[in-house]
């Protein structure tokens, strides 16, 4: 078998018309002769039963006309003697050396007449009847050399047909399939050339609009997919290197200083301010890989979660938070995960608000909606999408929260993807209103 799909096609394709062929073939070389060889005998038949009609009338004359497929055609009386000839056959009686028929019964049969040159067999029909002056014999004859030789011509342009076609067919089948792979070649060594270095590259798509080009297409989109991911993913890299640089200086620093000068140290200060660094290390490597995990699609512990449940928790633990809250607010999902995005935007609310903010659990349309609002300053439209990406800290934000991380609202919007939802900042005055939506869980 074939391992290549060009082979593998034009092997199938040649089996399937050998088949075909085949069966027609064999359809013609037993249906052909035999209609010739029965056309033949009809018409031979015809001839002997439209004579013996006419002797039965005592229409017998000397010289016999015969209708076209019929050589020779004889009436003989009991005796042997001819009483009607046709020209080819002449006076003597041609078939004395044959069986007498049965009375009023067509009897056929093949064989050689007693003709001079008759070197080939001969279709006799004979019919013996009844007329005025007694019992008569109609003998009717064809020569079937040239029936036969036909047949043989079908054989033997069956027997050199049927190869060349099969031929024929494997190789338009070869060339179909190798003209069709081309352009699946020429993908190939494209995407041959594509490394994680230069992933700007695209693959020829073919002009056909077949299912190659939708395959080229498709390739396209994947390696556009996958440009923007190394991208984002170096970005991420990048900034994450960015952000973990800073405290891991500041924690090298404080400690250098306190070897440096062990007198002088405030070792209780530089301790906290250890801690300090400590901590917002711990918490960007958290977020990374709680981060990663959502990259992952991960949702571990997946339960029905009461989300209104969790934001009354949230805003019993602080002050200055309002919460209005429905039953049956209920996310199939991770509560740690869902009280992460709770504990997100609030904190991003309280940072930013004058004097208040405001949570809401809503059941409205099979959904469950969360909203916080804050009465800060709010974000400008061009910025709203902007503040979900990844280190994205606005002048605001850095001013008012210098140990931030500039995760938190990109990893909520993160969790409310896992959980077939989503996240987003409405039109809200004064300051700003993040809306999150769930499938509400049965």
């Amino acid at each position: 078998m074939p391992r290549s799909v060009r082979g593998r096609v034009t092997l199938a394709a040649t089996f399937a018309a050998a088949i075909a062929l085949g069966v027609a073939a064999a359809v013609i070389a037993t249906t052909i002769p035999r209609a010739l060889e029965a056309q033949l005998a009809s018409r031979v038949n015809q001839a002997v039963q439209a004579q013996a009609a006419d002797a039965r009338r005592g229409a017998v004359p000397a010289e016999l006309s015969t209708p076209p497929g019929t050589d020779l055609l004889q009436v003989i009386a009991a005796d042997g003697t001819v009483l009607g000839t046709s020209t080819q056959a002449g006076d003597q009686n041609r078939f004395g050396a044959l069986p007498t028929p049965t009375a009023e019964r067509l009897t056929t049969t093949y064989g050689r007449p007693d003709l001079p040159g008759a070197s080939e067999e001969y279709y006799i029909a004979a019919l013996r009847t009844t007329t005025p002056n007694g019992p008569v014999t109609v003998y009717g004859a064809e020569d079937v050399s040239a029936t036969r030789q036909a047949v043989r011509l079908l054989y033997f342009t069956l027997a050199v047909a049927l190869p060349a076609l099969l031929f024929m067919v494997g190789l338009a089948a070869w060339t179909a399939v190798g003209q069709a792979l081309r352009p699946v070649k020429r993908i190939r060594t494209q995407l041959a050339t594509i490394t994680a270095g230069d992933l700007g590259q695209r693959v020829t798509v073919p002009e056909t609009g077949d299912e190659i080009a939708a395959l080229a297409t498709a390739t396209n989109d994947t390696l556009g997919r996958l440009e923007r991911s190394t991208a984002t993913q170096r970005h991420f890299v990048s900034d994450a290197s960015h952000e973990l640089r800073s405290p891991i200086t500041a924690l090298r620093t404080q400690l250098e200083l306190a070897v440096a000068y062990p007198r002088d140290t405030d070792w209780p200060e530089v301790g906290a301010r250890s801690l300090e660094a400590v901590d917002r290390l711990s918490l960007i490597i958290d977020e990374l890989l709680l981060m990663a995990r959502l990259d992952a699609g991960a949702v571990p512990d997946r339960r029905r979660v009461d989300l209104g449940e969790l934001a009354r928790g949230q805003a019993a633990r602080r002050a200055g938070v309002r919460a209005e809250v429905a039953d049956g607010a209920f996310v199939d999902g991770s509560p740690i995960q869902l009280d992460r995005l709770l504990t997100n935007l609030l904190d991003n609310a309280e940072r930013h608000a004058r004097s208040r903010v405001d949570l809401s659990v809503a059941v409205t349309g099979g959904q469950v909606v969360l909203t916080v609002t804050d009465d800060g300053n709010g974000i400008a439209p061009e910025d709203r999408e902007r503040v979900f990406e990844r280190f994205t800290r606005l002048r605001e934000g850095r001013e008012r929260d210098q140990g931030g991380s500039g995760l938190g609202l990109a990893l909520s919007r993160q969790i409310a993807a896992v959980h077939g939802g989503s996240l987003t900042i409405t039109d809200h005055g004064p300051g700003a209103q993040f809306r999150a939506v769930f499938p509400l869980a049965p």
